[in-house]
């Protein structure tokens, strides 16, 4: 993917003008004063048009703003910064009646924001290791503590300082101050990827250089705290710790952030660092990671053309890499070792037939056939889904979807010798207990591959997300970090002193099949279902495909058939749609709004085919499978005619404004962030590097059916003349994959071909920072969009 391209954004400075106005008597006949008229609206900036030609395929169209993407233009580069400069000022103007109402918003999201930033404890070996934040620092700091002078570790200010004074030990060791590393990189501190040695000697990690625009590595020894002299690439993307921690295996990019050596390093020595592997074919990417056990580091190599699997043996890794397995085309691939195995979860096509969806396949490590001969594990169950998987060395543990119904469920290691795949349910697995309307999984770090338990974090569109450990030899589970949104404040529970009520309810849990797992106790998962209800629906889209339809509101504040609503929509990459409760949401939904997800085709949750049916040439269906959401939410009256507001996040800001291209009248307003608006130019001629996988997405222009599809998908080309648009914020950022000039682009030709209506503004918003990292911004920014959409749609 894209890395950030980085500079700087001027503040916004807010101006009040306040107006006198004098009466005056002429005469002593009392005369009534006059009605003061409302002050004009503010006036869209014009942006300067440099028309200029382009043509492929024999079609011709003229861009008269592509000038705003003139990145090595020093005189286009001043016009834009100028016109930002009118677009921050307008935005202020149109919303500056709504500023009490921002500060109210903003005060309430803060409210809700988790002030505790440190982690849970994760227990590694004999260590437990965990995040926590000093007071009046941005950043977090990394420790650890040994688990055999902490067994009940409850908080981290108890001892106080990490010093046990019973013993008189000092039992926390700071690891690594991201406020120091913040020093280091400018005042800012990111880290892409951190690992710590085997033998937790060594942390290996990535900082973001945003003056270079890469990642810089570094090694710290964690006894001394001290960097170590080697090594320090710069542009690496993937770290694998070798040789039990004595040595560290890097990726790094090319200038076009294209990942393509892969090199040695010996800790401690003064030798020049071993290249392993260098992929000269620019279409060719190189990914690592070591298996769960340290044993071995596999090597993926994809392009759009193949998949390629190898190994390295941790212990020997000059002595070369093997081929274990290989496919045609992108797919999927992680390779895991496991007493003497190697289990392969892959959605690689089946005896020359796609599949649609994953599938675990074994083969002896030492194994000599030539190719390699993979067998399945388990008979495909089309109800049953498995959608990701974990090792420990005693358990297997399965993400699983029944329809829409997640579960997670455990199978002990080793699996039986057969040569045969089997039902999932011959292997009894346990399914493990779970809340209400999960609508995501996630495995959590579970480094210690030795432990038998192991960490998930559970969403729900009705739920703050949990992190959850369950122990897998009994079955008992444990919420370890968990926001309590109940009493607008954080309840974070900590090892196992604080759980033992919900151990004690747990004890006796017995497994059972997956359509049978209840939740012991609702409330144990500061579950807001009792005040938020959570509906699923199934909509016909314009060819009979059924769309799964999510619905939240408060049973309190919803209004029948007078609710506004606001549609969340993504559909690309095969991603989930992100149906998590966020605590910002909650202004919306206290005020009576609907807030709904459409999972459109393109994204995850329904198989392989699902995705593939909304890209490339398809890319239509996911627009009007969102169109029907859209008109379902009306027609059937859960959102108020004229009240419907679209959402979407990145490409997600595509599928909205394609809708609105098509159907203007069906949305009242929009928020649109940092979103992908201008495909046939981004994907024609791209300003920052495309991965394979975003053409495999959108299309490859070079195609002329896949580019005549880019431009008929394309927001950008698809504008309505004479058409009044909805009311629409663009949320962008000089610091985003997706450049400014996207919005600023998109933004100017909306309001040069459609009807304005100051009803209707369309707005640019520039986003200072990255908002991820700072929680206050951030707020700032949804009281901004909140404000507007409430402006928007209840005026």
């Amino acid at each position: 993917m894209l890395r950030h391209l980085r500079t700087t954004v001027r503040h916004r400075s807010t101006i009040i003008l306040w107006h006198h106005h004098n009466h005056y008597h002429r005469s002593a006949k009392y005369n009534p004063p006059k009605t003061a008229n409302p002050p004009s609206p503010p006036k869209p900036p014009k942006a300067p048009q440099k028309p200029q030609t382009f043509t492929f395929h024999d079609v011709t169209w003229e861009d008269p703003y592509s000038w705003m993407s003139s990145l090595q233009d020093k005189v286009a580069m001043r016009h834009m910064d100028m016109y930002m400069e009118q677009e921050e000022k307008y935005t202020e103007a149109v919303m500056s009646d709504t500023e009490r109402l921002q500060t109210k918003l903003q005060s309430e999201m803060a409210s809700r924001l988790n002030f505790d930033l440190s982690t849970p404890p994760l227990r590694w070996g004999p260590w437990l290791y965990y995040r926590r934040v000093e007071e009046g620092k941005q950043y977090p700091v990394l420790c650890r503590r040994l688990a055999s002078l902490n067994e009940e570790f409850i908080s981290h200010n108890s001892p106080s300082s990490g010093f046990d004074f019973t013993s008189g030990k000092r039992i926390e060791q700071k690891l690594l101050d991201y406020n120091q590393e913040a020093e280091r990189f400018g005042g800012y501190a990111y880290e892409e990827l951190s690992e710590i040695s085997p033998d937790h000697k060594f942390l290996a990690y990535t900082m973001y250089d945003k003056d270079n625009d890469y990642f810089k590595l570094s090694v710290r020894n964690l006894n001394s705290g001290a960097l170590c002299s080697k090594p320090h690439a710069n542009r690496v993307s993937n770290l694998a710790w070798v040789k039990d921690g004595q040595a560290l295996l890097y990726v790094v990019t090319d200038e076009n952030k294209r990942p393509y050596r892969i090199y040695c390093s010996m800790i401690g020595s003064t030798d020049e660092d071993v290249l392993l592997l260098e992929e000269q074919d620019e279409n060719v990417y190189v990914n690592i990671r070591h298996t769960k056990d340290f044993h071995f580091v596999t090597v993926n190599t994809f392009s759009p053309i193949f998949s390629k699997v190898f190994l390295i043996n941790a212990a020997d890794p000059f002595s070369g890499m093997n081929l274990v397995w290989e496919s045609e085309g992108i797919v999927h691939c992680v390779l895991e070792h496991h007493q003497g195995y190697l289990y392969l979860f892959t959605d690689a096509p089946k005896d020359g037939q796609i599949v649609d969806s994953h599938y675990l396949l074994r083969s002896p490590v030492d194994s000599s056939s030539n190719p390699r001969i993979w067998e399945n594990v388990f008979i495909g169950d089309q109800n049953l889904v498995i959608e990701d998987v974990d090792f420990c060395n005693s358990h297997l543990v399965l993400i699983t979807r029944e329809g829409r119904k997640y579960g997670i469920c455990s199978v002990a290691l080793p699996l039986p010798g057969w040569k045969q795949a089997v039902h999932l349910r011959e292997l009894q697995p346990h399914f493990l207990p779970l809340p209400k309307h999960v609508c995501n999984i996630s495995p959590g770090p579970n480094y210690d591959y030795y432990s038998k338990t192991m960490r998930f974090t559970i969403s729900s569109p009705v739920m703050p997300d949990a992190v959850v450990d369950y122990d897998l030899s009994n079955g008992k589970w444990n919420i370890v970090q968990q926001q309590n949104m109940l009493h607008e404040r954080t309840r974070i529970l900590y090892g196992t002193a604080l759980s033992s009520a919900i151990a004690e309810k747990t004890t006796n849990v017995k497994f059972s099949s997956m359509n049978d797992v209840k939740s012991e106790d609702r409330n144990l998962w500061n579950d807001l279902s009792e005040f938020y209800a959570c509906e699923h629906h199934d909509v016909s889209s314009y060819d009979g495909a059924m769309v799964p339809l999510t619905i939240v509101y408060s049973r309190k504040n919803r209004k029948d058939n007078q609710s506004p609503g606001l549609l969340h929509g993504h559909g690309a990459y095969g991603e989930i749609l992100d149906k998590r409760w966020l605590s910002e949401l909650k202004s919306l939904l206290d005020r009576g709004w609907i807030v709904a997800y459409a999972d459109v085709r393109g994204g995850g949750g329904g198989g392989k085919k699902w995705h593939h049916d909304g890209r490339r040439t398809k890319k239509q269906n996911s627009i009007k499978d969102y169109i029907s959401c859209a008109k379902y939410l009306v027609e059937k009256e859960i959102v108020q005619e004229n009240k419907l507001v679209g959402w979407g996040y990145s490409v997600g800001g595509l599928l909205v404004a394609s809708a609105i291209n098509c159907c203007p009248d069906l949305f009242r307003a929009a928020v649109l962030k940092v979103p992908f608006l201008d495909a046939t130019n981004t994907l024609l001629y791209p300003i920052l590097p495309l991965t394979a996988a975003d053409y495999e997405e959108f299309g490859y222009p070079g195609d002329i059916d896949e580019f005549h599809a880019i431009r008929k998908f394309s927001p950008y080309d698809n504008i309505q003349k004479d058409a009044l648009y909805p009311a629409v914020l663009v949320s962008s950022s000089f610091n985003t994959r997706f450049g400014v000039w996207e919005a600023a682009k998109w933004v100017a030709r909306v309001r040069e071909q459609t009807i304005y209506d100051p009803k209707h503004p369309i707005l640019l918003n520039l986003t200072i920072d990255i908002v991820e990292e700072n929680r206050y911004l951030q707020c700032k920014e949804s009281a901004l969009e909140t404000a507007f959409l409430l402006k928007t749609v209840d005026s």
